[in-house]
């Protein structure tokens, strides 16, 4: 028998062209993008892209309802409400990433992001009942069409949405293939990816409460917040590079990173409840130790995720997510 027949050949075959049907990756008609791979916009079913349009506009006039409150609170004569203006800035916020939870959740069916974004809508309906219940009586005629825009629509997206999540999800298995380890990291990948940016979410929102509760914050503070919003920025962006790219050194900066912003945390959470006893009003308070306390939630569960995930770095993922169409 001819030694140099195949049937002997110990050399290990890599090529993607060699391997079985169920080993290879099925991403070659996907998009590539530096989050990932996405759908092409004529896979989605008619349903999804009438969905997916009505979500995007939607949620841009929504966003234009917020800024015209904002701009004519910010430059009416009389007093502003500190509170009311405080939610404006926080549902614009809310809004921005929803709109990017949505376009990741539909376009990389993207189930940890589109609980995400059915989360942020519920926040955002709460958020918007309980602010105007307590506003007067001419406040609440000036915000009546974006309280009755958010309920309204805020109950259509989470229906849909929720549809959407039940829906089954090939993702995984068009990416990773057959090998349920590559399915099980994408699913971890995905993961920690939608809790970096919601963890920004979160400290941006926090960083509005802090600033607006505090009309007298002093240079001092006003430029460690401003540090502080900057340094989020950064920490979100290594944490989604090192997720994505499978850089271990790059965790364990992120983690490192995240120290001062826990200790900040804990911090906060000590001299507000601390002021708590000198004020009457404790409506921000309160919410600023709930958005550090979710703070803190967050960066334990995103830990948990990124201590799973670097342990299943190196096994091939990344070429799948971001080889070159074929």
């Amino acid at each position: 028998m001819d030694e140099t027949s195949p049937l002997l050949d110990s050399q290990p075959q890599d090529s993607p062209d060699l391997l079985s049907p169920n080993l290879r990756p099925r991403h070659q008609e996907l998009i590539p993008t530096p989050c990932g791979p996405v759908k092409p916009w004529v896979e989605l079913s008619l349903p999804v892209k009438l969905y997916y349009s009505f979500t995007i506009v939607s949620l841009l006039a929504l966003l234009g309802l917020t800024i015209t409150s904002i701009y004519k609170q910010h430059t009416e004569t009389d007093e502003p409400g500190e509170d009311d203006f405080t939610v404006s800035l926080i549902q614009m916020v809310g809004i921005l990433f929803c709109i990017y939870y949505i376009s990741r959740g539909v376009l990389q069916e993207n189930r940890q992001e589109l609980v995400v974004f059915v989360l942020s809508v519920l926040v955002l309906m709460i958020r918007s009942v309980v602010n105007f219940t307590v506003l007067g009586a001419k406040s609440k005629q000036e915000l009546l069409v974006r309280f009755v825009c958010i309920m309204c629509l805020g109950v259509v997206h989470v229906l849909c949405t929720s549809v959407l999540i039940q829906k089954p999800n090939m993702m995984a298995f068009r990416v990773g293939g057959a090998l349920e380890r590559l399915q099980e990291q994408y699913f971890l990948l995905n993961f920690c990816f939608s809790m970096v940016t919601f963890d920004l979410q979160a400290q941006l929102c926090l960083c509005i409460l802090i600033t607006t509760s505090d009309p007298a914050m002093s240079a001092r503070s006003s430029i460690i917040l401003a540090v502080g919003v900057v340094w989020a920025c950064l920490t979100a962006a290594v944490g989604a590079v090192a997720v994505l790219k499978e850089a271990k050194a790059l965790v364990w900066v992120f983690m490192v990173q995240n120290l001062p912003q826990v200790a900040f945390f804990i911090y906060l959470m000590y001299t507000v409840i601390k002021k708590w006893y000198e004020d009457n009003i404790f409506t921000l308070e309160a919410a600023a130790v709930t958005g550090a306390l979710l703070c803190l939630l967050i960066k334990v569960v995103l830990f948990w995720g990124l201590i799973r995930l670097v342990q299943s770095f190196g096994q091939g993922l990344r070429e799948r997510m971001f080889a070159a169409t074929k």
